[in-house]
Order: structure tokens, then sequence, then C-alpha cells
């Protein structure tokens, strides 16, 4: 059996929604293991006159709880 995990963060990118999304599960992955999906839960972004200045996004991501953890 297997337990999965669900996480709320927020990223942030100077560049798209994409890169946002893509350096988040990347910072997360370097502190939690076995993430196996992500859910877009939202997007977002800053606006400076007329050009976006920052795209924000919010994901769930999944990963399993390991169980034989020492």
């Amino acid at each position: 059996m297997s337990v999965e995990k669900h996480l709320k963060v927020t990223g942030t990118s100077e560049i798209s929604w994409k890169d946002a999304i893509v350096q988040t599960v990347t910072e997360a992955a370097k502190t939690i293991d076995y993430i196996t999906g992500i859910t877009i839960l939202e997007q977002k972004a800053k606006v400076n006159g007329k050009k976006i200045t920052e795209y924000l996004v919010d994901l769930d991501l999944t990963f399993v709880i390991e169980r034989d953890r020492d």
C-alpha cells in the first residue's frame, strides 16, 4: 500500500508560467523525495504598466510517503 501526501506551493518566474512551474518543481525536488505529480491550481501575474513583470503559479505537489524510513 502507498500513501500520498499533497503540499501546496507557490513559485515565480520573470520568464513565463511554464518556467515558474518547472523551477518550482525543480526546487521542491531538492528537499521532497518521490514527487509523483502536480496539479496547477492557479496562475497569476504581476503587471507594471503594460508589461508582465512576474509570473506566479500555485501548485499542488503530490508525493509518496516513505514507509520504511530510518
